[in-house]
């Protein structure tokens, strides 16, 4: 088996093509995959700062769905351009109230220790609709998110809040909270779950 070469100044438009398309097709997948934003606002102090920059996991939930204590970024309800930074508290089906300053998730209180403050207003239980989410900013009281009526559908959400670039003294990647840990920890929460879904009622709190 032989093997020819090329001339290289005949193979060098070819080879410029090539790398053209290839750096292309590399910036589109990149772009697809992760994509930087600037914080604005104080709604997830102290966990995220305004002005600092991250890196969002486009693809974080291309095989699975948002999960409870995620940091998420989504497109709001409303015409706004800018997109928000929010926690995911609860999942389609939980029930949700917030009383006494603390979140209670299907009748469970959450230990939260991430948050800026315990949150001064309360929420009547409500359950989260099919394929949404009720979020609240990680600074509770200076935050317009789910304890003001809305949930986001899956649809708009982006992706994770990922990786902490700028500035340098704060960069790395965004530590997660375990919600889900804690309700599943608790043996007395599917018995809460059977018996809102049949009507009765159960004081746990």
């Amino acid at each position: 088996m032989e093997i020819q070469y090329n001339s290289p100044m005949k193979s060098l438009p070819r080879d410029i093509i090539t790398t053209f398309i290839i750096a292309v097709i590399a910036f589109f997948a990149l772009h697809a995959a992760i994509e930087s934003c600037v914080v604005i606002g104080p709604s997830m102090e102290p966990t995220v700062e305004e002005e600092q920059r991250l890196i969002i996991n486009k693809l974080a939930y291309f095989f699975k769905n948002p999960e409870r204590g995620d940091i998420v970024i989504f497109h709001p309800l409303n015409a706004q351009q800018t997109d928000y930074i929010k926690r995911i508290i609860a999942i389609p089906g939980d029930t949700v109230e917030i009383k006494n300053g603390a979140v209670y998730v299907n009748g469970i209180r959450l230990n939260e220790p991430y948050i800026k403050d315990p949150p001064y207003y309360s929420f009547s239980p409500r359950e989260v609709p099919a394929n949404n989410y009720f979020v609240l900013g990680d600074n509770r009281n200076n935050s317009n998110d789910s304890h003001n009526g809305w949930t986001i559908p899956r649809r708009n959400v982006i992706g994770k809040a990922w990786l902490r670039i700028w500035p340098l003294t704060s960069a790395g990647f965004l530590p997660g909270y375990p919600l889900d840990s804690q309700l599943a920890a608790n043996p007395g929460d599917n018995i809460f779950k059977a018996i809102r879904q049949t009507g009765n009622t159960l004081e746990r709190r």
